[in-house]
């Protein structure tokens, strides 16, 4: 019989549950976030006992929590992380933690406990109420794929199958259900784990190579290229790539920031500039959705106007319709385009790059030309730049503390060291002031409201140990969706610097209710009915504290905010401990 460990305690392989355990080891899942639940006792026992511990729980105060620190974990790791629900209702407080997995395109690898499936087994109510038909109903519309073994000979099988699938590009959630019986039956034979080397993830999608080089022959003829990137930066190695294509043709980049795909400082980084106008071709790389960075939006109206010449050449390399949800409209607009590969752009880039680089030696006649381009680029972006230094400079000594202001005390501090940021970029000026330098200093913006200080647990613990200093640019009304986060924090020492964006609203909601009133006449200052976050202001500083935390504040001086951050980081850094910094700042 197969044994786990706990200390210096062995137990056999003896329960359904223990299979399981064996299948999460199998392939790697180091941790797996949990709120407590019967419906999945018997697997929880053997992970502690039998699995000693691995993967590791990592309690959480809510299922919603829990997926997404599985998300954010997959996004800074690479690597899957496990989540367990509890029946029916931790099922449903997890969806939009599971939603947002969809959306983002993050395999995670939901368990969930269900039943008992035979009546005669059930407890009186309890395990009737929380027992449905086909459970993963409730997600099969934004999962890759859901599974529920009716025999503990299956599990293997199952787990194999939901790991191949959710990491598999376009990566994404699974929901594999474990029977409560299943999980407490004694096993009547010995079932041993599968052979994973037999079982691996099948290889990626690789393109075309006729529809490749001609997409590569148009891109080299181009004379105003623009790149829009969007997803590969998933991907390390595409951080480099998408630079040498970009400095080899004189291509500005755009860089829509779902991951971090192109430096922001590199002169070809254009991003936010008017150059779409100019473009004779437009390159999309991995990009989901083609409108929200080609298109103006009147925020009013909701009408959109393009900014890709109508003359101008579409190019798009990525999955487009692979995976297409039958219920989510995530798949956005649908573009014209004039070339598009289908391919994931691990395995095309380097073939695109090695194309390019061959056509473009053929035509040494460009050189001038394109260098005259690089030039100009560089021009855009210095003045992009010079512009964002403008408009900090001139609502420096507010009180509260400008947003600007307020980005640019944190990075004063966390230059120095060797650092990441979470998720949300505090409405991008992150972007315009500190130096996203390597690949691994951002995984990618946040998903809207209640998304980041989640997301941002799983980023601190991919990085725990590595003597990274994790920054969560922390906005106000996220944490209070969820405050019982911060315990997590605490009780996993995790080393994690969070400074507070506290404008004490619901601002971008706030925005939108003065659009309406201005459009319609009503009266403009009653749009903070239903918005602020005030009277009474919450103490995010007692809050943290209370969660075991390291906190000061609230802060409104600017002058105070830097040296308040540095004493935060340092305590980060000497103890391995979370600290926060609340900081009360404009609304935007």
């Amino acid at each position: 019989m197969g044994e786990g460990e706990s200390g210096s305690k062995k137990y056999p392989r003896e329960y359904g549950s223990d299979v399981m355990v064996d299948a999460m080891q199998a392939y790697g899942l180091k941790y797996a976030a949990m709120n407590p639940g019967a419906t999945f006792r018997g697997l929880h026992d053997s992970i502690v006992n039998y699995g000693g511990n691995s993967p590791e729980l990592i309690e959480c105060p809510h299922e919603k929590i829990a997926v997404s620190l599985a998300h954010g974990y997959a996004k800074a790791s690479g690597e899957p992380m496990a989540v367990i629900l509890h029946n029916v209702v931790g099922l449903l407080q997890g969806t939009m933690g599971i939603y947002y997995a969809y959306v983002d395109r993050v395999p995670v690898i939901v368990f969930g406990g269900t039943g008992p499936m035979a009546y005669e087994r059930r407890r009186p109510n309890i395990d009737w109420i929380h027992t449905a038909n086909v459970q993963g109903n409730v997600v099969r519309d934004y999962t890759k794929w859901d599974e529920q073994p009716t025999s503990i000979h299956s599990v293997h099988e199952t787990v194999a199958r939901g790991y191949r699938v959710a990491v598999s590009e376009p990566a994404g959630p699974v929901y594999l259900t474990l029977d409560a019986g299943l999980q407490e039956d004694r096993l009547e034979e010995d079932i041993e784990p599968l052979d994973v080397t037999r079982y691996k993830v099948p290889s990626r999608i690789g393109p075309d190579p006729a529809a490749l080089r001609e997409l590569a022959e148009v891109l080299v003829a181009a004379e105003r290229p623009i790149m829009v990137t969007g997803y590969a930066g998933r991907d390390p190695d595409a951080f480099h790539q998408l630079v040498e294509l970009a400095e080899l043709l004189g291509i500005g980049v755009i860089d829509t920031n779902w991951r971090l795909n192109f430096p922001n400082r590199h002169p070809l980084n254009i991003t936010e500039s008017d150059a779409l106008s100019s473009a004779d071709v437009v390159f999309f790389v991995d990009v989901k959705d083609m409108g929200k960075p080609t298109q103006e939006l009147d925020k009013t109206t909701r009408r959109v106007t393009s900014q890709i010449p109508e003359d101008a050449k579409i190019l798009d390399l990525g999955f487009h319709d692979i995976e297409l949800s039958a219920w989510l409209h995530d798949f956005a607009q649908l573009h014209a385009t004039d070339v598009q590969v289908t391919a994931d752009t691990v395995v095309a880039l380097p073939q695109l790059l090695a194309l390019c680089r061959e056509l473009e030696a053929a035509e040494p006649e460009r050189r001038d030309a394109r260098e005259a381009r690089r030039q100009e680029l560089g021009r855009i972006h210095d003045e992009l730049w010079e512009g964002w230094r403008a408009t900090a400079a001139a609502n420096w000594d507010a009180s509260p503390v400008s947003t600007p202001r307020f980005t640019s005390e944190v990075w004063e501090v966390i230059k120095d060291y060797d650092w990441v940021l979470t998720a949300g970029t505090v409405k991008n000026w992150a972007l315009r002031i500190w130096d996203f330098d390597e690949p691994y200093r951002h995984p990618g913006r946040e998903l809207g409201t209640a998304t980041q200080i989640s997301m941002s647990l799983g980023v601190a613990l991919a990085h725990k140990g590595s003597g990274r200093l994790v920054v969560d640019l922390q906005p106000d009304g996220d944490l209070m969706f969820d405050p019982g986060a911060l315990w997590v924090a605490s009780y996993y020492k995790l080393p994690m610097l969070v400074v507070m964006f506290n404008n004490r609203a619901y601002y971008n909601d706030w925005e939108h209710q003065e659009r309406m009133a201005r459009a319609r006449g009503t009266d403009l200052d009653l749009a903070y009915l239903g918005m602020e976050i005030d009277n009474p202001a919450p103490d995010f500083a007692a809050i943290a504290k209370a969660f075991g935390w390291h906190a000061e504040g609230p802060i409104d001086d600017p002058d105070q905010v830097q040296e308040a951050v540095r004493r935060a980081a340092e305590y980060v850094t000497e103890t391995g401990l979370p600290a926060l910094v609340d900081v009360v700042c404009q609304y935007r």
